[in-house]
């Protein structure tokens, strides 16, 4: 059976380049660059140089002008480079025209976070995806690994020249691009059941979302308390971490930490993470983590909104929480965002400053998908009154012969279950109040 296989770990000496069109967008470029640097370390790769180039159109066979191109290879070749990574997203023929012109191995932004992911892969959900994705984008450039197969003879009473070795490969990828998809919704349906499992507890989830690196398994951790991995690199976390906590006013809460978003991320692994990202899509609320001391914040927000979006899930209830307040060092950046978003916690993990604050806007937030009732409860059944403590908050409980009448608080989707055991209506017809409120 073909299968793809995995490049080398490049250890060498690595020379990245940038291209744009726009004067306007030299310094979105600039940024882009520096993040692919952030990348390229993650993998390990040594960074020798950063090379920013202007150019008025993009040409179809090395993206930027032939004579720009040459200048890019004899730099290279000068410092003694062995790797060239552009930022850009490079068609297969243009990959295959530069490692020609610089006899060096060549990769584009889209290649090195497939290189991140498929390392950092650690469940077999994540792996299906990262594999499904790596296929996706090798299948246009399988066409140089055979280009001295293409050729196939034929004789007097040849029936065609038959099926080269090419074609016989698509066909395996593609045999394997439709049992990965079939393996991935096989854990997508094994999700659902678990998402079932914790519906039948109404117990109100939370998903973090955000930029890659900006805290999000570090605030998960601060939170609850788990062993959750952390690490200051870009896509620390790749599977969704669940985990329960308790709110000061005992109402329980489960948090998913999902993971980071990135921009230009490929769209192939936009597509095969969808069943790890749809967890925010079906949460309760979001908690937006933003990396306070980063000067595109806010680019970095609307990249995650876009993703959310895409997702369906930009118009749920959104708390923002600006991290890592203890690196800004400009004196105006807190109060501006302040001003934009009136309604963000401002804590850092590392500290704890503002911590204590973010508990009790969760708790407000986990209360706006509550209501109060009063229930009667028959005597017999002792479980209700379990489950309410579990998933609720009992106020108060009073035995009266064959009944239980309690006070609490309970999760709005809950009411099905209990909405039996409600107060009879008024005698004039009317329903006994119920009171909704966000306590």
């Amino acid at each position: 059976m073909f299968e793809i296989k995995e490049k080398a770990k490049i250890t060498e000496r690595a020379l990245l380049i940038g291209a744009y069109t726009e004067t306007s967008k030299k310094e979105e470029a600039q940024s882009l660059l520096e993040e692919l640097e952030e990348l390229v370390d993650t993998l390990g790769i040594p960074v020798i140089e950063r090379k920013l180039v202007h150019h008025r159109e993009n040409h179809a066979r090395y993206l930027i002008g032939s004579g720009k191109a040459q200048e890019l290879v004899d730099l290279a070749k000068s410092l003694e480079c062995d790797v060239l990574i552009f930022d850009n997203e490079l068609s297969p023929s243009q990959q295959r025209n530069w490692e020609e012109l610089s006899g060096m191995t060549v990769a584009d932004r889209h290649e090195i976070i497939l290189d991140i992911f498929g390392a950092r892969a650690q469940t077999r959900e994540a792996r299906i995806q990262v594999d499904l994705a790596r296929m996706q984008y090798s299948m246009p450039r399988l066409t140089r690994a055979w280009s001295h197969l293409g050729q196939q003879g034929g004789g007097i009473g040849a029936k065609g020249e038959g099926e080269s070795q090419l074609e016989q490969d698509k066909r395996k990828i593609r045999l394997q691009i439709d049992r990965l998809k079939r393996e991935l919704e096989e854990v997508r349906s094994a999700r659902a059941t678990q998402r079932k499992d914790r519906k039948r507890a109404p117990v109100p989830n939370a998903a973090i979302v955000g930029y890659t690196n900006v805290g999000k398994s570090s605030l998960l951790r601060q939170l609850t308390g788990a062993d959750v991995f952390v690490e200051n690199k870009l896509f620390a976390t790749l599977d969704t971490t669940t985990r329960k906590i308790a709110l000061p006013n005992k109402q329980p809460l489960l948090l998913t930490d999902t993971v980071g978003f990135v921009r230009n991320l490929p769209h192939q692994l936009v597509e095969a993470f969808n069943a790890t990202l749809e967890e925010a899509a079906l949460s309760d609320f979001l908690i937006h983590v933003l990396d306070a001391s980063q000067p595109e914040v806010m680019e970095f927000y609307n990249t995650t909104m876009k993703v959310l979006s895409d997702l369906g899930a930009d118009t749920k209830q959104m708390l923002v929480v600006f991290n890592k307040i203890d690196k800004v060092t400009e004196p105006y950046a807190i109060p501006a965002w302040r001003r934009h978003f009136p309604d963000a916690v401002f804590v850092s993990v590392q500290t704890r400053e503002g911590m204590d604050e973010l508990v009790e806007r969760i708790s407000e937030f986990v209360a706006r998908g509550t209501m109060a009732v009063e229930l009667r409860l028959p005597a017999a059944r002792a479980d209700l009154l379990a489950r309410l403590h579990r998933d609720g908050t009992v106020r108060e409980v009073r035995y009266e012969h064959d009944f239980t009448h309690v006070m609490a608080t309970i999760p709005t989707r809950a009411l099905e279950v209990f909405a039996p055991f409600l107060p009879e209506p008024a005698g004039d017809g009317a329903a006994q109040p119920v009171r909704a409120t966000a306590e």
